[in-house]
């Protein structure tokens, strides 16, 4: 008999389980990373299809960061499901732990989102349904998958930027390119691979993963032969695949080391695709970069020997590779941490500005997502609720107004104009308007510090409009640090975890939620009105809902914009 925990089992998740056996393994007795990388494939693909009723095929991977080994006679244990369905693409979470079935010991190996788009059965065109989440969890991963999509398409952009305004990075670097040790071309690695019917998908396209475990194989040789030992794959930068090869394909797969950087070296792969027919040109396949590792015996980071790069191509790669490092770092740093453990006032740089919006928004996501909430006050039609968690007190305010979502959209992701309904809002500049959807503001609060000295805060106002259907409207706010604003000692810099508005269109009225994950300095406010001795926040925002009415013509021609 199924058990209740099956039965609200998401109907795109698949389970995998596999034993580590001595044909998967390295020369170390672990399991080739490559291998891994085609179970991760072939379970992705399987949810993906799963939901789309269609076959599907890889589009890209995000990063991959390799926590842990797995031993041969080890299990490997994969689950994955679909988070998100767009028009025809979606989004795939991948968890993979391994498990020691003497000792029961388990640990976690890798997470991974991939992307698969469903193809069209003759010339019909493919519409995926919506998703519908079923759990907390699953409501978080659908909220912020349409964050991590928006992250994807602009990152070679990111790159391209970063690359612009960068030169050889520093003096330490140019150093390494006069004094480099190791010739780049020495690492060069090229191989042909000829797809046969077993490395093929049941569409007769190369499977994903087979490419994929190539693209690692001949990437370990190519490290291997700049530190002449056994190297360790520790990260798999995100890769698009730029189009497909078929049975009978010849796949040319290139690699060379492209810097070092002290304890781990980036490798550069490309894949070529060519058919029999020696004049039809070659199709670029794919790229990827990779990270790699040595380890010693007592599993400590070898220290590399410098490259010295190719002139101009080489020299390029060279700087690239320092670019992708730094997006790499911000990357794992902003996103891959637990909120608990970011910064509040991460430094604002152009480099890291796609993960920090990124950030911002999810972190007010995973506040939304929360079904926790208490219902602690409520007057005069304004709701208070709470959340206690571990060590975060958070509250939520709820109203409902007559004004388009839009319109209150517009007019409640100016902070400029906050300060004429928010009796804490007392002056607010803004310092730079990064792009369409990111602004950075200077605020002067109301509210005295501990020591008695007003407060300012520099935060970063991210704007998103509704990915699909019945998504909200999102303007999150969280502290940033800029050089150009340090704090000064007229007022004491206080600091936004996460804070903002979601706003829900619903029928003729517009539900409007305000969140705070609020610090200290908030702590007396929120609990004086808890406990009923103040109406500060009902008063603040029935001042919003006047506001808003009030102001409605100023933004009543974006009602009809068109939304992308």
């Amino acid at each position: 008999m199924a058990s209740n925990d099956g039965d609200r089992r998401n109907p795109t998740e698949v389970r995998m389980s596999q034993m580590v056996l001595p044909c998967h393994a390295n020369h170390r007795g672990q399991l080739s990373t490559g291998q891994l990388l085609k179970w991760i494939d072939t379970a992705a693909c399987l949810s993906a299809e799963r939901h789309a009723g269609c076959p599907c095929v890889t589009a890209s991977m995000d990063d991959i960061y390799f926590e842990h080994t797995i031993s041969v006679g080890q299990v490997v244990n994969l689950k994955t499901k679909v988070n998100r369905a767009f028009n025809s693409s979606m989004e795939v979470g991948i968890q993979v732990t391994s498990e020691d079935l003497c000792s029961g010991k388990e640990w976690k190996v890798c997470q991974a989102f991939a992307t698969f788009v469903a193809q069209p059965q003759g010339n019909e065109k493919v519409k995926l349904k919506p998703l519908t989440p079923l759990t907390e969890e699953e409501q978080l991963e659908h909220s912020i998958a349409a964050e991590r999509r928006r992250m994807r398409l602009i990152h070679t952009d990111n790159i391209k930027d970063l690359l612009t305004r960068s030169t050889l990075q520093d003096e330490h670097s140019q150093e390494q390119e006069k004094n480099g040790e190791f010739l780049a071309q020495k690492t060069r690695v090229e191989s042909v691979e000829l797809v046969l019917p077993p490395h093929a998908n049941h569409q007769g396209n190369t499977f994903g993963g087979q490419i994929m475990a190539w693209m690692e194989n001949i990437a370990t040789i190519a490290a291997s032969r700049l530190c002449h030992a056994h190297p360790t794959l520790k990260v798999i930068e995100m890769f698009h695949f730029r189009g497909p090869s078929q049975v009978g394909d010849r796949l040319i797969l290139k690699a060379i080391v492209n810097n070092a950087f002290k304890d781990s070296m980036e490798v550069g792969v490309c894949v070529e695709a060519f058919c029999h027919d020696v004049t039809v040109p070659r199709r670029h396949i794919n790229s990827a970069f990779m990270t790699f590792m040595v380890l010693d015996e007592n599993n400590h980071h070898c220290i590399l020997p410098r490259i010295k790069p190719e002139p101009g191509d080489g020299e390029r790669r060279y700087r690239e590779a320092y670019a992708r490092r730094k997006i790499r770092l911000d990357r794992k740093y902003v996103i891959s941490c637990k909120q608990s453990e970011v910064p509040l006032s991460v430094p604002w740089d152009p480099s890291n500005q796609v993960y920090l919006s990124y950030n911002n928004v999810s972190a007010l996501k995973m506040l939304v997502s929360k079904t926790d909430w208490v219902l602690a006050a409520e007057i005069n039609k304004v709701q208070l609720y709470t959340l206690e968690e571990d060590t975060f007190l958070s509250f939520k305010l709820d109203i409902m107004v007559t004004v388009h979502a839009k319109q209150t959209f517009n007019l409640l992701s100016d902070l400029c104009r906050r300060k004429q309904w928010d009796p804490f809002y007392k002056e607010c500049q803004l310092v730079q308007q990064v792009n369409e959807d990111d602004a950075i503001y200077h605020v002067i609060s109301t509210v005295p510090s501990a020591e008695g000295k007003p407060q300012d805060y520099i935060l970063l106002a991210s704007r998103r409009l509704p990915c699909t259907t019945g998504d909200p409207y999102v303007v999150a706010f969280r502290s940033v640090s800029l050089p150009t604003h340090p704090p000064i000692n007229e007022y004491s810099r206080g600091e936004s975890l996460c804070s903002g508005f979601c706003i829900w269109s619903q029928g003729d009225k517009t539900k409007v939620s305000y969140y705070n994950q609020f610090t200290p300095g908030l702590v007396s406010q929120v609990t004086t009105n808890i406990a009923g001795l103040s109406s500060d926040f009902a008063r603040t925002y029935q001042a919003c809902e006047r506001f808003l009415v009030e102001n409605t013509k100023d933004s009543a021609g974006d009602v009809n914009t068109p939304e992308p």
